[in-house]
């Protein structure tokens, strides 16, 4: 048994640190939302006041975090953060599970080192089912030596462990799998929202689609037609996955990358265009499969219609 701190209990997070009590860990936890807190309570976890009880005594921390500014002030003391490397002992390992830009992940990572703390990116994909299931695929970047250290954990939380190469290149190729995902799956609502215009059943179109060459994991795993695939977000409302805003959150981190790069991406550029706009008319909370609905013709008497 492994006693373990774990800060971020999201739509993420949640799950995971479950799957790590389930597995038999002492998992401590904490978020800012108190829903949050009593489903990890009835997972098994314990509860800390705040983020530095939550991982004390441990020597080994998790965060799940929005973005790369929550990550920095958890971790680090610059503007006012709360510097929980300072409540770590030595040799300890900390795995960050967010999806940040590069400079925020070696910010943490070089400073972590030089308190002789390792520090491990490790970005997820396989959505809120995947998390639930435990069956997420953890992108790592950092000295081999931790992420072998680290693969007892993650296998409690994941079934595809992959170190993607020094630290940041998590976040890298976190990225460019995201970039990509949004591409297909824009794709997908846009051939469906086609063919059913045109008279076809999308459950049908659906099924030839997927035997066919225009098969993708948004098509086959994650369809983002209404009633076509039981248990995903476009069955039940688009509630309860990955929402619109943060697959916008990171195309932007995959344009800055690809401007750092020197990189063309018309198709990312695109897609990030087609979710901001998504975004923009409220389906911001939405799972990001609710893009169909930028493809379909509004009703002559809704606001906005032309």
């Amino acid at each position: 048994m492994t006693r373990i701190g774990f800060i971020g209990l999201g739509n993420m997070g949640g799950p995971m640190a479950a799957n790590l009590a389930r597995a038999g860990h002492a998992v401590q936890v904490f978020d800012l939302v108190p829903e949050s807190l009593e489903r990890a309570i009835k997972a098994g976890c314990i509860v800390a006041g705040d983020a530095r009880e939550a991982v004390t005594g441990c020597d080994l921390a998790i965060s799940m975090l929005p973005a790369g500014d929550h990550v920095r002030g958890l971790w680090l003391s610059e503007g006012g953060g709360q510097d929980l490397l300072g409540a770590l002992p030595a040799g300890a390992l900390v795995i960050d599970c967010s999806t940040i830009d590069v400079a925020s992940a070696r910010a943490v990572g070089a400073a972590a080192k030089t308190r002789g703390i390792r520090f491990l990116d490790a970005p997820v994909s396989g959505g809120v089912a995947g998390a639930a299931a435990g069956t997420l695929t953890f992108i790592v970047g950092g000295e081999s030596a931790d992420f072998e250290a680290a693969k007892p954990i993650l296998a409690s939380m994941g079934q595809n462990l992959f170190h993607a190469g020094a630290l940041g290149a998590g976040q890298i190729a976190k990225m460019c799998n995201n970039m990509l995902l949004a591409i297909h799956m824009a794709g997908t609502a846009e051939a469906l929202a086609l063919g059913v215009k045109e008279g076809l059943d999308p459950g049908v179109l659906s099924i030839i689609m997927g035997k066919s060459s225009g098969n993708n994991w948004s098509l086959e795993r994650y369809n983002p037609w209404p009633g076509v695939m039981e248990n995903v977000p476009a069955s039940r409302n688009y509630e309860g996955g990955f929402m619109t805003r943060l697959m916008v959150k990171d195309l932007g981190l995959a344009m800055a990358l690809a401007e750092h790069a020197h990189s063309a991406v018309p198709m990312g550029a695109l897609a990030r265009n087609l979710f901001n706009l998504h975004a923009s008319q409220g389906q911001e909370s939405k799972d990001f499969s609710s893009i169909l609905e930028l493809y379909l013709d509004k009703p002559q008497d809704e606001p906005g219609a032309m």
